[in-house]
C-alpha cells in the first residue's frame, strides 16, 4: 500500500506559511510516501523563485507541479528550473519553454499484502512514482502566446514514452473548465493511479475512484486566505468587475484564516487506487 499526499495551489507568503504548519502535522498522522504540491502561486501569487522553493523544499517535498503562472518570475525561470528539476510545468506548452511536463522518482515503500518475514516484517521495495503536468485548453486560449497542444494526445505521448511497468502515475490537470477535466479523468481512468485537477483554486466535494480504478477530484483547492478572491484582496477583483477597462492589481491577502486544502491516496495492487480522501484544515494564526 502507497499513500500520495497532494496538495493544491499554494497562494503566496500566507500559503506557505501554513503549508508549513500543517504539511508536518499531516505527514505525522496520515504517513504518506510521497508528496506531491502546485506551487505556481507560491511567490507573491504568481510564479515561483529560489527562496520560496526552498521554504517549500525543506518541508520534504517530492515533486513541485505547476501551471500558467510558472514563468511569470521571468529573471528566476531558468534557474529554478535547474536548481530543482523536480520542479515541473504542464507539458502541452506551446513554443520552447525551461523544463520539463513529468517528473519520476522512486521511494521505499512498504508492501502489506505481501507475507510478513520470520520477524514479522513486511517486505521494503522501490516504488516507482510518475508525476505528469497538463494544462486546460478551454477558456484558456489568452494564458500563453501560441496555442496549447492537446493535452489528452500529449499525455498519450508521455504514457507511451516514458511510463513503465509498476508505475505510480498522478495526472495534475491544471484546468478551467469541469467538463474538460472529468473527461480527461474518464479517459485515463485505469491507466494512471490518480488525475487530481487544479487552478481554480476551489476545493470541489468528488472526490473518488472511478470504475477502472483511478482516483479522481476535479479541483484539490488552494493554501491561501480563506476570505479573498482566490488568494488574492476582495476589494481588487472588486473593481476590476466593476470597471473591466481597470488593470487588475494583483495584491495576496495575507490576513484573515488560511485554508490548507490536500487530498490523500492510497495506491493498492496493480498501481490502482483504493480510498482517497479530501483533506482541510485552517489556520487562524500563521507562525
Amino acid at each position: 500500500m502507497s499513500k500520495i499526499l497532494f496538495i493544491g495551489d499554494i497562494v503566496g507568503k500566507p500559503g506557505r506559511k501554513s503549508l508549513a504548519q500543517v504539511l508536518p502535522m499531516w505527514k505525522e498522522k496520515y504517513k504518506p510516501d510521497a508528496v506531491i504540491v502546485n506551487t505556481e502561486n507560491a511567490a507573491h501569487g504568481k510564479g515561483v523563485t529560489l527562496s520560496t522553493l526552498s521554504e517549500i523544499d525543506v518541508l520534504g517535498v517530492d515533486c513541485f507541479t505547476g501551471g500558467n503562472h510558472s514563468f511569470d518570475k521571468e529573471d528566476q525561470v531558468k534557474v529554478c528550473f535547474e536548481k530543482y528539476p523536480k520542479l515541473i510545468r504542464p507539458v502541452n506548452l506551446p513554443g520552447t519553454f525551461e523544463g520539463y511536463g513529468f517528473y519520476r522518482f522512486s521511494k521505499p515503500v512498504v508492501v502489506p499484502f505481501m507475507e510478513p518475514d520470520k520477524s514479522g516484517n513486511y517486505k521494503t521495495v522501490d516504488q516507482q512514482f510518475l508525476v505528469i503536468n497538463l494544462h486546460g485548453t478551454v477558456f484558456c486560449e489568452k494564458f500563453f502566446d501560441g496555442q496549447l497542444s492537446n493535452p489528452f494526445l500529449e499525455v498519450d505521448r508521455i504514457l507511451k514514452q516514458e511510463a513503465q511497468k509498476g508505475d505510480i502515475i498522478l495526472v495534475d490537470f491544471h484546468a478551467e473548465a469541469t467538463s474538460e477535466k472529468k473527461t480527461l479523468g474518464h479517459y485515463l481512468d485505469g491507466r494512471v493511479s490518480a488525475v487530481v485537477g487544479t487552478h481554480t483554486h476551489v476545493p470541489t466535494a468528488d472526490a473518488h475512484i472511478m470504475p477502472k480504478g483511478s482516483a479522481y477530484i476535479t479541483d484539490v483547492g488552494m493554501v491561501g486566505t480563506r476570505d479573498s478572491a482566490l488568494g488574492t484582496k476582495f476589494e481588487n477583483a472588486l473593481a476590476k468587475f466593476l470597471d473591466p477597462e481597470l488593470k487588475f492589481k494583483n495584491e495576496v491577502e495575507e490576513s484573515g484564516v488560511i485554508q490548507v486544502n490536500g487530498v490523500l491516496i492510497e495506491i493498492g495492487e496493480n498501481q490502482k487506487a483504493v480510498r482517497v480522501e479530501k483533506l482541510y484544515e485552517e489556520i487562524s494564526n500563521i507562525k
